[in-house]
């Protein structure tokens, strides 16, 4: 059993405002860049003071029959209020898929530790 079972937390994000959201079509065309965009508090705001932020999203891709996953992207936001400065937890990434699998995003929030959400994706 995976020690990380026991730290990364799951939901809707439409009652969740830690669950990062997975925006991007169902189908990817084999070969073509597709964008997916990754944001927090779609439907919840989630706070970004200096007390309460969303430090970092990842985002992972898992072939279908995979036997690893693959780092797509990785997004930092390190402004978290100095001189009244904030980054806004939200990224676009443009990916080539070479098959039908699954998007996992996690979120990191300095209090509530690791967030999850996934997306099935198929390629054409």
């Amino acid at each position: 059993m995976s020690i990380f079972n026991d730290f990364i937390k799951s939901g809707d994000w439409k009652g969740e405002k830690h669950v990062p959201v997975i925006n991007c079509p169902d189908t990817f065309s084999k070969d073509e860049v597709t964008e997916v965009s990754l944001s927090i508090g779609d439907a919840i705001a989630h706070p970004n003071t200096p007390e309460h932020y969303i430090a970092w999203f990842k985002l992972f891709f898992i072939p279908e029959g995979g036997k690893n996953i693959i780092e797509l992207a990785d997004a930092k936001f390190s402004a978290h209020g100095e001189t009244n400065s904030f980054s806004e937890p939200k990224a676009v990434v443009g990916v080539k898929l070479p098959s039908s699998g699954k998007l996992v995003a996690l979120s990191y929030c300095n209090i509530h530790g690791l967030w999850e959400n996934s997306k099935d994706v198929v390629v054409k």
